[in-house]
């Protein structure tokens, strides 16, 4: 019987904080998922990339993926920042 009881505490806590993870994610909006979508997106760039670069023994083409990584990251820094970002746009 003490394990019926406590399996089902458990499994209340699992649920409560399941239901914390979704009034957290409800909470976003528009714009948050948007970023979230959109730094989602980059990250996976770059991973793709970075595999590329340490797969690829082409020269030129090693030079294009490092390029391309460092605007991947750029991005990256920029979306971070979109405040400092916007301050420096206004001026």
């Amino acid at each position: 019987m003490a394990r019926g009881w406590e399996s089902k505490s458990v499994e209340a806590q699992i649920e409560s904080a399941a239901s914390r993870n979704d009034a957290a994610q409800q909470e976003l909006t528009p714009e948050q998922i948007e970023m979230l979508r959109a730094r989602e997106n980059l990250e996976m760039s770059c991973t793709r990339v970075t595999r590329e670069l340490e797969s690829s023994s082409n020269p030129r083409y090693r030079d294009i993926l490092r390029k391309a990584l460092a605007d991947l990251e750029g991005k990256l820094t920029r979306l971070d920042t979109p405040k400092k970002s916007a301050a420096a746009a206004g001026r």
